[in-house]
């Protein structure tokens, strides 16, 4: 399971770590959209911005959500749509230890 890479702030700074899970809980509550959903959007951006890190730790935390690999892989075409081959590769050397 991938580690938070934002938890380092617990240490370093707690009050920007602090914020940091304030703003996360809020964009991620359950609201017109479910959490699940969220998470995946959030996990295709990532993807979209090359950020191996955060595509494997929101991929953990969709599921630990309820996402299925199915509806993982089905985010990630949408990046892959929008934001080109680059999201692939990204995704997949996030992906490669857990699929």
């Amino acid at each position: 399971m991938a580690e938070d890479p934002l938890k380092v702030y617990e240490n370093f700074d707690p009050e920007i770590g602090k914020q940091l899970e304030n703003i996360r809980s809020f964009a991620f509550k359950d609201g017109a959209l479910p959490s699940k959903i969220k998470i995946l959007i959030a996990m295709a951006l990532d993807a979209s911005h090359g950020a191996v890190q955060g595509v494997r730790a929101l991929a953990n935390m969709a599921m630990k959500a309820g996402a299925t690999k199915q509806e993982i892989g089905e985010a990630l075409r949408v990046a892959l749509y929008v934001s080109g081959a680059g999201s692939a590769y990204t995704a997949a050397a996030a992906l490669r230890e857990s699929f």
